[in-house]
């Protein structure tokens, strides 16, 4: 993974400090506790560790910049070992303990499982998975775009290149549902009146072989594949596609822009592996300054860290800066429905994802327009972006 490429090396910590706040700010108070809910273990453990990642290199950059207000921000983590059942017993301490604010948790089914609990009075909840459906004006909010956006983007680039057959293999946890109401969904646009879905698989998240529902998807020659899964489940479509021979262009999950899994994966990555990426895959070319600014405190904070950001890292990186920023204008003596009340109100607000938007977005912030298709190039062993924002493919690509 290495695209700081496009960062030029006189991007120098003042520019990256200037994105965030003043850096003269004495941080010497007790430290603000924000409890973090993350899937450390489990099948989710390939997206915690990078959002967990993620969220302790945004704690070094918050506290360079002063902090909240001049105190310390400390990040408080929970493992819920990718199981819905523990966010509810955590949601319920956090509930009890009044506290307005929640980071997490990683996943659509632990995040769909806490959506009750907190519905009439909080706390905050920013739920870092994009599968999520939070209710409008409610105390949910869910990273990213949406999977329909992402997977309707994806359409229009496929829709564009001439690859209107499709078929699709989702898994039946949550987020396999989920996808495939978004892919059913955005198949039925007036713009997409010209794709045709050929073959619908499932299969389980556990599953170690989909060699049956492979075979049916080869006989109905599409021309491209939506194989919707993160982590383990990704890479069992990968390989299972890989020993059937199947090379027909892919669609993946963009919860897999990980290191840990193209590394594990890359040998059954091909050219045709597509994903939809945030705009940091698409450079910080044709992007405003502001944007380009808060790009570049991304990389840079991760730079000094060693490391790379990418998609996971993405997905909690601006909730965590996004909601450290709400924190300094409404105060750190703040109940859930006030924090609540500025977040959904906020308009303009600028991550690495570009200009946020709530009012418009609904507990997002962000849409279409903040997406770009990328593609995996084995030779270089990255992905590289091969659409505008939204989705219009680029020349030759």
């Amino acid at each position: 993974m290495k695209l700081y490429r496009w960062i030029k090396a006189a991007v120098v910590a003042s520019v990256a400090i200037a994105a965030f706040g003043p850096a003269h700010v004495a941080v010497a108070a007790e430290p603000y506790e924000i409890n973090v809910i993350l899937s450390m273990t489990g099948p989710g453990t390939f997206v915690g560790q990078g959002q967990w990642q993620a969220i302790q290199i945004a704690e070094t950059a918050i506290n360079k910049a002063g902090g909240i207000n001049g105190r310390p921000v400390k990040f408080i983590l929970k493992d819920d070992a990718s199981n819905p059942q523990v966010d509810i017993q955590l949601t319920q301490a956090f509930i009890a303990a009044k506290v307005p604010l929640v980071i997490g948790p990683s996943l659509t089914a632990s995040c769909n499982a806490i959506m009750p609990l907190v519905a009439n009075g909080g706390p905050v909840m920013y739920c870092l998975t994009a599968g999520a459906k939070p209710t409008p004006g409610g105390y949910v909010f869910s990273t990213l775009t949406s999977t329909p956006d992402l997977i309707a983007v994806a359409m229009r680039y496929f829709r564009e290149r001439g690859w209107k057959k499709m078929a699709y293999l989702v898994t039946t946890d949550a987020s396999g549902q989920d996808a495939e109401q978004g892919i059913l969904q955005d198949a039925a646009l007036p713009e997409n009146k010209g794709i045709e879905i050929v073959d619908r698989e499932h299969f389980g998240a556990g599953d170690i072989s989909i060699s049956a529902q492979l075979a049916r998807i080869q006989a109905a020659k599409p021309d491209v594949l939506l194989a919707w899964a993160t982590g383990t489940p990704g890479g069992t479509a990968l390989r299972g596609m890989h020993d059937a021979g199947l090379s027909i262009p892919v669609l993946l999950s963009p919860g897999n822009m990980t290191e840990p899994f193209t590394k594990q994966y890359g040998p059954v990555l091909t050219d045709v592996s597509f994903l939809p990426g945030m705009a940091y895959y698409g450079g910080t070319s044709g992007v405003d300054a502001k944007t380009r600014a808060a790009m570049n405190l991304l990389v840079t904070s991760f730079h000094a860290a060693g490391a790379v950001p990418d998609q996971v890292a993405i997905s909690s990186w601006d909730p965590t800066m996004f909601v450290v920023d709400t924190l300094r204008h409404v105060g750190l003596d703040t109940s859930a429905t006030k924090l609540r009340d500025a977040m959904i109100s906020s308009k303009g607000w600028v991550g690495a994802n570009g200009a946020y938007d709530y009012p418009q977005y609904e507990q997002r912030g962000i849409g279409q327009g903040a997406i770009v298709m990328v593609r995996w190039d084995t030779a270089r062993s990255e992905f590289v972006p091969v659409s505008k924002l939204g989705g219009q493919p680029l020349n030759g690509r």
